[in-house]
This record gives C-alpha cells, structure tokens and sequence, in this order.
C-alpha cells in the first residue's frame, strides 16, 4: 500500500491565514478575531484586536472547530440545523458546541483536510468572505 504524505498546515501557514482575514477585515472597516486550527483541532494561531467584541474571540474558535469536524464551510450549515435539516439532532457533547454561522471554512491541501479557519466579529457573510479570502491566500 503506498501513501502519499499531505505537508500539514505550518506556523507559516497560519500566520498568513490570520494576516490575510485580518486585512481583509480592516479593508471592510471591520475589527475581527480570527482563529487557526491544524487538522487534529489544535490552536496554531489567534488574533483577536482589542477592539473586538469580546466573544469574538471564542466565536472564531468555535466556528474554525466546526469548519473542521464537519470538513465544510460553516456557512452552507445553517439550514441544516433548523428543524428537518441534516443536523437538527446533531449530538453536542464534542470537545467543544459547534457553532453554525457563517465564518469557519476547512482548510485542505492535495484534496486533504489539514486544518480551518474561523473568523468572528463582522456579520456572517462578512466573516465568511474573510475566512474565504484567507484560505484562497495559501492556494
């Protein structure tokens, strides 16, 4: 069996993901947190501006985690879990409550997931075009 090896997501990496929504935001004239995870959900980056509304910071990190568990931009879920949606039910004892709104966008490399990004602080679609726009940077 051969396997091809996924160079996982760096500090580097990282770096520019936070630097690229973050530019991105202040372009907008919006004042964001921004979180990074690697594939196995551990924090590799985090920035959150003291102008930030305080649960910003928790928000990204919520969303950058449910980006990653369910390996889909955060955005397309938010009919999922109304009442009849795939995910109404959802079980919430994970490590940490998902968080369905728009701002969390799966990282991937040679088709591979490897990490996400989570952006809070602006409106959804806001964030979501933050997330987007970060991750479009390390392609």
């Amino acid at each position: 069996m051969t396997t091809t090896a996924v160079a996982p997501l760096t500090i580097e990496d990282a770096e520019l993901l936070v630097a690229t929504a973050r530019r991105a935001a202040e372009e907008a004239g919006v004042t964001v947190s921004v979180t990074v995870l690697d594939a196995g959900g551990h924090l590799l980056a985090f920035r959150r501006d003291d102008r930030a509304v305080l649960i910003s910071g928790e928000t990204s990190t919520r969303k950058a985690y449910t980006a990653l568990q369910l390996n889909t931009p955060t955005a397309g879920l938010v009919d999922a879990v109304q009442p009849g949606g795939l995910f109404h039910t959802l079980p919430t004892a994970l490590d940490r409550p998902l968080l369905f709104i728009a701002g969390g966008v799966p990282v991937h490399r040679d088709g591979r997931l490897i990490g996400a990004v989570g952006v809070g602080g602006g409106a959804p679609e806001q964030d979501h075009g933050f997330a987007t726009a970060a991750v479009r940077a390390l392609a």
